[in-house]
């Protein structure tokens, strides 16, 4: 067991003590484990075997969504074994845009990729590279371009499967002209929603092989384990993405039968001349559209390496108050809440990430992976 996990672990122990099979997976001995400790799970362990030997029907048609159906249904939740068997994954086509001669992709709604893509276009028409990185007049602009573009994303992201999402109107030129021009340099904008943000429990990993085919992935079961309910004989833990609905039946993202909620989930990828230049990631729930904007301003307009652009301090709008990390300077604090911004300490580390950057001329791969997570960067 890892410091990090365990630490992240312990957070949630009151959650886990509160359904008896989690309890019984996550909390052995009463607590959580502790860092140094082994942790086991062989229910799960004998789940994924079953998957590899037979493939994606055992999960979803066979005993372990038998058993999953079973064990929501006895606690009144709705779902059958139709909903398992007919679930399938799809190929899609990102959604891009240009930011500093770069082209970065992102998946497509009812991902919240596209937040990230309206902060950069907003972003584009400042000059980021004269400020200080870790000064207050960018991250003052960082964050109002990024409480605009949440507003979007809370408006319109939802299953483009049954509602349209304007996805060109919010990427256009137009748009992020006219929301930049809502951004005053000197001061923070009074009159927006309030945002209603979540962390999660995501992993993120990328691989950029000899070949230089390139994997940006990611996982998540939203919340710090999810749900928290255990299928105790598959050892599944169920995620919790369903959060995300709204309960406004107007609403875009409005719950309902056969609709996927807007998720936040964000692999990514940045191009150049037509060649992948580096997949990255950002986790954090809510926050990744803003880490994946900071690591991309870092590395586009400050020319920090991969490494250098993740140790970056970041801040973070939530809850109506800027969080910033405390490797934010003094001055900056001090800048910001000058500008009208109520600053207080981010609670806990924001988010977590990892990137490959690949220079197809020197032949060479740079990778970083970020200190607030377990991970590392590793070439063989």
């Amino acid at each position: 067991m890892g410091d990090r996990v365990a630490f992240d672990w312990a957070l949630t122990a009151e959650r886990l003590a509160g359904d008896p099979d989690a309890k019984h997976v996550f909390l052995p001995n009463g607590r959580a484990p502790r860092a140094g400790e082994r942790h086991s799970q062989p229910a799960l362990g004998a789940t994924l075997r079953a998957i590899a030997k037979k493939g994606r029907d055992a999960f979803y048609k066979g005993d372990i969504a038998g058993e999953i159906v079973k064990h929501l249904k006895a606690r009144g939740a709705p779902h059958e074994m139709e909903d398992f068997a007919t679930a399938a994954g799809e190929y899609v086509t990102p959604v891009r845009t240009k930011y500093r001669g770069a082209e970065i992709c992102q998946m497509p709604p009812n991902n919240q990729g596209l937040t990230a893509l309206i902060m950069l276009n907003i972003l584009s028409g400042f000059e980021l590279g004269a400020l200080d990185p870790l000064g207050a007049e960018r991250l003052h602009l960082e964050v109002e371009a990024g409480r605009l573009a949440y507003r979007d994303r809370n408006a319109f992201i939802a299953d483009p499967a049954h509602v349209e999402v304007p996805v060109k109107k919010v990427l256009s030129a137009a748009h992020a002209a006219e929301l930049r021009g809502m951004i005053d340099p000197k001061r923070a904008m009074k009159k927006l929603p309030p945002s209603a943000m979540h962390r999660s429990e995501t992993i993120y990993l990328c691989v950029v092989d000899r070949d230089r085919n390139v994997v940006s992935f990611i996982n998540s079961v939203y919340h710090s384990f999810g749900s928290t309910l255990v299928a105790p004989r598959s050892g599944v833990m169920l995620q919790n993405r369903g959060a995300s609905f709204r309960l406004d039946p107007r609403h875009p993202n409005a719950i309902g039968p056969g609709k996927r909620p807007m998720h936040t989930i964000m692999p990514a990828m940045a191009l150049k001349g037509g060649h992948a230049v580096m997949p990255f990631g950002v986790m954090g729930g809510d926050y990744q559209p803003f880490g994946h904007v900071h690591l991309l301003t870092n590395i586009l307009d400050y020319g920090m390496d991969a490494q250098a652009a993740l140790d970056c301090a970041r801040v973070f709008y939530d809850a109506g108050a800027l969080e910033a990390e405390r490797g934010i300077p003094s001055a900056a604090l001090k800048g910001l809440r000058a500008k009208g911004h109520k600053v207080i300490e981010a609670p806990e580390p924001l988010g977590g990430g990892q990137a490959i950057q690949i220079d197809w001329k020197a032949g060479t791969l740079t990778a970083g992976s970020d200190p607030r997570k377990d991970g590392c960067a590793l070439g063989w």
